[in-house]
C-alpha cells in the first residue's frame, strides 16, 4: 500500500532543525536590535526621543524654546509624544527585525503532510 504523505520521524526532523535556526536568529536578532536606536520627535522637533531596540530611553533633547514657565503642561504633553514615538519605532524595528528571521525556511513538506496541498 503506497502512501503519498511525507514520513512523519523525516517531517519531525526537519521541524527541529528549522526551530534551533529560528531559535539562533531570534537570538541573534535580540543581540543586535538590544543597542540599536530609533529616535522619535514631537512639536515639529522640539522634543526628540531617542530609544533602543530593547525600549530603553536613552536621551531626551529639548529645545530650548519648549521651556516656558507659563506652559509646563505643553513641554510635558511633547515629551511624552516623542517617547511614546521613539517607543513604536523601536517597536517596528524590532518587528522587521523579526520578520526576516523567518524567510528561507521551506515549511511545504510540513503543510503536505497536514493535508494542505496549495
Amino acid at each position: 500500500m503506497s502512501t503519498d504523505k511525507p514520513d512523519l520521524n523525516a517531517l519531525l526532523g526537519q521541524v527541529m532543525d528549522q526551530a534551533r535556526t529560528v531559535q539562533g536568529r531570534m537570538t541573534e536578532m535580540q543581540e543586535r536590535v538590544r543597542e540599536k536606536t530609533v529616535e522619535g520627535s514631537a512639536g515639529g522637533g522640539i522634543v526628540t526621543v531617542t530609544a533602543t531596540g530593547a525600549g530603553r530611553i536613552k536621551t531626551i533633547r529639548i529645545d530650548p524654546v519648549a521651556v516656558d514657565k507659563r506652559d509646563v503642561e505643553m513641554l510635558e504633553d511633547l515629551i511624552i509624544a516623542a517617547v511614546n514615538d521613539s517607543l513604536r519605532r523601536a517597536q517596528e524595528m524590532v518587528e522587521g527585525e523579526l520578520g526576516g528571521i523567518t524567510s528561507g525556511l521551506n515549511l511545504n513538506d510540513l503543510a503536505g503532510f497536514f493535508g494542505d496541498n496549495s
